[in-house]
C-alpha cells in the first residue's frame, strides 16, 4: 500500500508546494536526451511533475503509480493530457500500444520503496519486460555510507510554507526506526485548522553491489553508475541496458513471487 504522504488526497496536494525545488530532475532530462529516448516509462511517478516535463517535451510518456491520490495532482499540470496514466505498479503492467519503449525511470526514491527482494526482482523484471531490446532504466539510491537518516529529525527537516488556497502548513519528519538496510521515518504535517496529519514510511539502503547483482539477474547490463550532480557524493544514479529479446514483450511481466514492498 501506498504512503500516506502520497495517497491521503489533501498530503498529496500538499507535496509539490512543500518541496517545490525539483532541480534533481535535471540530470534525469539530461539522460533522455543523451540516451535519445523518444519513449519513457516513469515508474512511481507520483505527482506528475517528471513525466509532464517530458511530455512537454514531445516525449511519449507512460506513468504509473499505486497512489491514486498523486495520480489525481499529476492529472492537473501541464502536459498532463498526453502522458498515459496507470493506476498501479511496474510489475504488473498491461498490454499498452505505448510498449516497448525507449527508457524506464525511477526517480528520487522510487528504487528504495521495494523492500523485499521479490517486490525489487518482479519490478525490474516489469520494467525489463517493457523495454525494447537495448533500451534502458535509469535509477538511483542513496549511499548508505552517507546515513542520511542521520539528518532526519525536526530541526533539520522543518518548513513552514504558505500554500496559495490553504494557508500557513507546517511540515517535518522524523527518523523512527534504524535496521539496516531498512530505515523508517514520520512525516507530520499540520494544516491551518489546526488539523494534523501522520505519515509512515521506510526505505530500503541497498548496497551498490546489491543493486548491480540484481540488475544483472533481472537482464540488464550496467554501463555507468555516477553521482547524482546536485548531491555529489550522496546518490549513486545507475544507468542500466537491457539484454537479449526473450522477454522485451509486455506480456512477459511476471507478478511478485512474494509480498510487495
Amino acid at each position: 500500500m501506498p504512503d500516506a504522504i502520497f495517497d491521503d488526497p489533501t498530503l498529496a496536494a500538499l507535496y509539490d508546494p512543500l518541496d517545490p525545488d525539483r532541480s534533481d530532475l535535471d540530470a534525469y532530462l539530461a539522460l533522455v536526451d543523451e540516451l535519445g529516448a523518444r519513449s519513457v516509462l516513469d515508474v512511481g511517478c507520483g505527482t506528475g511533475t517528471f513525466a509532464c516535463l517530458l511530455a512537454l517535451r514531445g516525449i511519449d510518456v507512460v506513468g504509473v503509480d499505486p497512489a491514486g491520490a498523486s495520480l489525481e495532482v499529476a492529472r492537473t499540470k501541464p502536459g498532463a493530457a498526453a502522458v498515459r496514466w496507470l493506476h498501479g505498479d511496474a510489475a504488473t503492467l498491461p498490454p499498452l500500444p505505448q510498449f516497448p519503449v525507449d527508457l524506464a525511470t525511477m526517480t528520487a526514491n522510487v528504487a528504495q520503496v521495494f523492500l523485499t527482494d521479490d517486490a525489487w526482482t518482479a519490478t525490474l523484471r516489469g520494467v525489463r519486460a517493457a523495454l525494447a531490446p537495448g533500451g534502458h532504466v535509469v535509477l538511483e539510491t542513496r549511499v548508505p555510507a552517507r546515513r542520511a537518516w542521520e539528518g532526519w529529525v525536526r530541526d533539520e527537516t522543518f518548513v513552514r510554507v504558505d500554500v496559495p488556497g490553504v494557508g500557513i502548513v507546517e511540515s517535518w519528519t522524523e527518523l523512527t526506526d534504524m535496521a539496516l538496510p531498512l530505515v523508517s521515518f514520520h512525516d507530520t504535517t499540520v494544516l491551518p485548522d489546526g488539523r494534523v496529519l501522520h505519515s509512515d514510511s521506510t526505505l530500503r539502503f541497498r548496497s551498490r553491489e546489491e543493486v548491480e547483482s540484481s540488475l544483472a539477474e533481472c537482464g540488464f547490463v550496467v554501463e555507468d553508475v555516477r553521482d547524482a550532480p546536485d548531491r555529489p557524493g550522496r546518490e549513486w544514479v545507475f544507468v542500466a541496458r537491457a539484454t537479449g529479446t526473450d522477454d522485451a514483450s509486455p506480456s512477459a511481466v511476471v507478478p511478485p513471487a512474494g509480498p510487495g514492498g
